[in-house]
């Protein structure tokens, strides 16, 4: 008698757990139905579903492309590397301008009051030697040079940025679901542990600890909200529209991953990047400048011609000499100073833009393995996730929730398959954004930094300038994300 009353108990508390929990949104349970002679709740499993937030937009979507196009128009960097190719132009042009003559008033043995004297003009011209005006224009050119290789590397710039902010956005809009899911589940389980309370097949503790399983799920979506409020500020900022209103993006993280050849892409960055043409270009400038500093010993030549009126009488005739040419020519000796120091100095710039060759290469290539690094680990993750884990524990899941419906298995043990199930979800998106973050990052030279001024000739090698790579915590694996609620 105590077996078939122990028995009883357990169903009826069974038909009131059957009868109780009820998902919101996507979670609805289906209608009550007649099973097993009792007015149990047929569950059909929930499976997580990636797009569901594009979907549900109540707005038309927003699109790479356009985003894309918008940052070519709106990004004030692009702009800037345009002015400073003009800017770089404008000087070389200067530096081979002629020296303008100079024309000039003279006056000799002038006495007051008296007649007498010289009073003319003269015209004086720099004549410059030794082909100095074209070796600058060559300095110039390769200023001009370096400015078009860092508009090309500013445009690379930015389309990694606006490429890796709207993957971001993206994948937030998955988590956005997958973490809102989490919540309702969590309150689903609070509310299962409480009506097991209430049939005596829970304690108040279980009950306690599921109310605050179920606080952190909802606060974890809320958080959430945040960080994609923020990347969406983060690609409003890239794209120069800083005051475009939130809106759903359009996009698969599933498909289309970047392809990337691990040993060709650390050489293709170490050899093609725009930083080591930079690099190159910023040695051949150096060399001119050697170029030009020898010649700065060969002296101009001073070229002075005019005329000048002589007031001087001719002996006892009543006539002034009259008008008087007068000519020079000027031609500095350098017996001192022949420019050996600026040429000492230049040949040092020549020995340190090779070793800077060196430096960005190398740099390069430690960067890009720290990179290849994170892409290769977040894709194995994601193949792992998408081709056996997901799927293992899809089955796991809807097995329970049949031996649920033949009741072999408790509804808690639904939930917690199905929570570990959703939490499987959320690091697959964690691990697909690091897939595309990082290929993207690779793809683009490692260049991702779309608001970054570029540099002007003169500051191209500035310590790891054209080398940044995206910051470290937004590139965690997916386990690391998990470690936060």
């Amino acid at each position: 008698m105590r077996i078939i009353a122990k028995f009883g108990t357990m169903m009826i508390a069974r038909a009131l757990l059957a009868a109780g929990p009820v998902h919101a949104q996507e979670m609805q349970m289906p209608p009550q139905e007649q099973h097993h002679q009792m007015n149990i709740s047929v569950v059909k499993p929930e499976y997580p579903r990636m797009g569901r937030s594009q979907e549900n937009a109540k707005g038309s979507l927003i699109t790479l492309e356009q985003v894309q196009k918008i940052a070519i128009e709106s990004n004030p960097t692009l702009r800037q590397a345009e002015a400073e190719i003009r800017a770089a132009k404008a000087r070389q042009q200067q530096s081979g301008l002629y020296p303008n003559p100079t024309v000039a008033y003279t006056g000799d043995e002038i006495r007051g009051g008296s007649v007498g004297g010289k009073q003319g003009f003269f015209v004086q011209q720099t004549v410059v030697t030794g082909g100095k005006l074209g070796l600058s224009r060559e300095v110039f050119g390769k200023d001009v040079k370096l400015a078009e290789i860092e508009a090309e590397e500013q445009k690379m710039r930015v389309q990694s940025a606006v490429k890796m902010a709207f993957l971001r956005v993206l994948a937030a809009q998955e988590l956005l679901d997958a973490r809102r899911d989490m919540a309702t589940i969590a309150q689903d389980a609070a509310e299962t542990q409480r009506r097991l309370m209430n049939t005596g097949q829970a304690d108040e503790t279980e009950v306690l600890e599921a109310e605050v399983g179920a606080q952190r799920m909802r606060m974890s979506a809320r958080m959430q909200e945040n960080t994609l409020r923020e990347e969406w500020r983060s690609l409003a900022a890239v794209i120069g529209r800083p005051d475009l209103p939130l809106t759903t993006v359009a996009g698969d993280l599933e498909k289309g991953w970047p392809e990337v050849n691990e040993e060709e892409t650390v050489e293709a960055i170490a050899k093609e990047s725009p930083a080591v043409r930079i690099a190159d270009v910023a040695e051949a400038r150096v060399q001119s400048i050697l170029g030009r500093a020898r010649r700065e010993a060969i002296p101009d030549v001073q070229v002075r011609a005019g005329m000048e009126y002589n007031h001087e009488l001719l002996g006892s005739v009543p006539f002034a000499k009259g008008w008087e040419g007068i000519a020079e020519v000027a031609l500095q000796i350098p017996l001192f100073n022949r420019n050996q120091g600026n040429v000492a100095a230049a040949r040092a710039d020549i020995d340190r833009a090779g070793q800077e060759k060196k430096r960005i290469s190398l740099t390069l290539r430690e960067r890009a393995a720290s990179a290849v690094d994170q892409y290769a680990n977040a894709r194995l993750i994601a193949v792992q996730y998408h081709d056996e884990m997901l799927p293992l524990a899809k089955k796991a899941y809807g097995l329970m929730v049949e031996k649920y419906g033949q009741m072999l298995a408790s509804y808690p043990r639904v939930l917690d398959t199905q929570r570990k199930l959703y939490e499987m979800q959320i690091e697959y998106i964690a691990a697909l954004e690091g897939v595309w973050t990082n290929g993207i990052a690779l793809q683009g030279y490692l260049l991702t930094d779309g608001l970054e001024a570029p540099a002007r000739p003169g500051e191209v090698d500035r310590p790891v300038r054209e080398t940044n790579v995206p910051m470290p915590e937004r590139t965690m694996s997916p386990r690391e994300w998990m470690r936060n609620p």
